[in-house]
């Protein structure tokens, strides 16, 4: 692995443990010399995230659309920023370009973001390892919600283990690093 997209929120949250744990991830990835692939924002997670990187001597590539860079959303001080037409791009060019993906908290975009990711894993279109990084319990109801659908015989128990929940730095990382995509599923008779 050398890069990892992680996906976080425009807001930094109400707690300052949200914050303490994007810093922990920004010296975490440049201690290891993992480059970030985010959102480019300079507000929010994204901007704390961003300015551990850098200023812990890491590089940080943003890709941003350009509606949000013309409304002045977009960090200036990053190793590189790509400017593209949608959301949509954003976020493919953000996969094709990262190793593996983590959600740190965030909002409906962070969620939506990393849980396509996944979504991509399943059908073979994503090899990348996807986790959420579970600060503070923050996603403990999607975690159980996740649970439900193998209860239920929406997800099936090998593909669920492939998506991690985790407070903990090595414990994602060592996921990531021994992650194998989920088998795809050829046979579709019921």
């Amino acid at each position: 692995m050398s890069k990892i997209a992680v996906y976080c929120g425009a807001a930094t949250g109400n707690l300052p443990v949200y914050q303490e744990a994007a810093t922990r991830l920004g010296h975490y990835l440049a201690d290891h010399q993992l480059e970030l692939v985010y959102g480019g924002g300079r507000v929010g997670l994204m901007h704390v995230l961003a300015n551990t990187v850098i200023k812990a001597g890491g590089k940080v590539h943003g890709i941003m659309p350009k509606e949000l860079v013309a409304r002045g959303a977009a960090a200036t001080n990053i190793t590189d920023l790509t400017v593209v037409d949608s959301m949509s791009l954003r976020k493919q060019q953000m996969l094709e370009l990262a190793d593996g993906c983590i959600a740190l908290p965030g909002g409906p975009g962070t969620l939506e973001e990393i849980v396509e990711a996944y979504s991509w894993a399943r059908i073979g279109d994503n090899p990348n390892p996807c986790v959420f990084y579970n600060v503070n319990h923050y996603y403990d109801p999607l975690a159980a919600f996740f649970d439900q659908m193998v209860q239920q015989g929406f997800l099936t128990t090998e593909h669920r283990e492939k998506l991690l929940f985790s407070n903990s730095l090595n414990e994602i990382f060592d996921f990531m690093n021994s992650y194998t995509p989920p088998t795809i599923r050829t046979n579709y008779q019921n």
